[in-house]
């Protein structure tokens, strides 16, 4: 079988939403070739909102029923979507949603749980991605990178701006990832302080005016100049880039303005030069749409930096797509981890089916 029809599933640290993305993939002469045929962003309701952002300090039993509560809404919302538009899908691969993520203690718990999914989308499912990769010794994240090489290898480097920022690239033979810093989580946060989902364009951030003294907390902890491999879960947001912002007694405009300079800063020191000439960029994830903060990066970057934002699906449902082509590999028993990412013993195939 060399064409897949495949709905992914992503859900991402900023809780703007589930992304689902109906996507085609086809092997062709050793080369991969996707297309995004229907996809939506499903906005979560406030108890949903309310029980992912809490669910952290819940006890066990709590967190085992919301997994699978969160499955068979995950379930319900993809049968939905298939009646209502048609879709034929071969399988379903679902990222779920995170609530821990502490590599270092190897733990790492996306919920939506599979045989949930299954048995109410009534479709076989491809999910838990991380677990294997973290039981070899890696971190489990960043997962997007094998879909950056075989999906978007025309570009040097490959960012998403979402509740995390992270980037990917290929460097000498391998391909190298790691997440860069909190984005979205910490944009989105200081907007809905103002009553704002989001802050449409950056425009609000435009306004504001630069502090000095908070820039140089958040740009202080050393995660930013720990080397790779290394990826950041919402717990260390919350212990540091958020507290900082809230301990700050700046205006949320003026926090907004410095936070747009500090993810320039360190999206600019995560883009080392890789050869000699111009390097593409492709910029997706919610953050490419503040033009305030992609207006930064293009000043930062300079000349040597082509910086790309593509067609509007492509930058709202990437990270949906390559869950899918994730999926794609794992059904073919292909390896969809890379050790030289994750570091991890060896590169592995993740992933847990349930056929329904």
């Amino acid at each position: 079988m060399d064409t897949y029809n495949v709905i992914g599933l992503m859900s991402g640290t900023s809780l703007d939403g589930l992304d689902l993305a109906f996507c085609r993939f086809t092997y062709k002469n050793e080369n991969w070739i996707y297309k995004i045929l229907n996809a939506t962003t499903l906005v979560y309701d406030d108890t949903w909102i309310d029980s992912l952002r809490e669910s952290e300090t819940w006890s066990g039993q709590q967190l085992i029923a919301l997994d699978h509560a969160y499955g068979r809404y995950l379930g319900e919302q993809v049968q939905s979507f298939v009646a209502t538009s048609g879709v034929q899908p071969d399988f379903i691969a679902s990222h779920g949603h995170t609530i821990f993520h502490q590599p270092d203690k190897h733990i790492s718990l996306q919920i939506g749980n599979g045989a949930y999914l299954a048995a109410h989308a009534g479709l076989p499912v491809v999910c838990d991605f991380r677990t294997l990769d973290i039981a070899l010794g890696g971190q489990g994240a960043p997962l997007v990178p094998i879909g950056d090489e075989l999906l978007f290898g025309d570009y040097d480097f490959c960012i998403n701006l979402g509740g995390i920022a992270n980037v990917s690239f290929q460097k000498n033979g391998q391909r190298l990832a790691f997440d860069i810093g909190a984005c979205n989580m910490l944009l989105n946060h200081l907007a809905g302080s103002l009553g704002l989902d989001y802050d449409k364009d950056g425009l609000l951030a435009r306004g504001g005016t630069l502090q000095q003294d908070l820039l140089d907390q958040l740009n202080a902890p050393a995660y930013f100049t720990d080397p790779a491999p290394k990826s950041l879960g919402k717990e260390w947001v919350l212990e540091n880039s958020l507290r900082d912002l809230d301990n700050h007694s700046a205006s949320a405009v003026d926090k907004l303005h410095t936070v747009c300079h500090h993810i320039a800063m360190q999206l600019k020191e995560a883009l080392q030069p890789l050869h000699q000439g111009r390097h593409r960029v492709l910029l997706t994830g919610g953050g490419a749409f503040n033009l305030y903060l992609v207006e930064l990066l293009e000043q930062l970057l300079g000349q040597a930096y082509s910086v790309e934002v593509p067609e509007p699906e492509v930058v709202s449902f990437k990270e949906a797509l390559i869950f899918a082509f994730l999926g794609v590999l794992r059904w073919r028993g292909q390896h969809n981890c890379l050790r030289s990412v994750t570091g991890a013993r060896h590169d592995n195939v993740g992933g847990a089916i349930y056929l329904g």
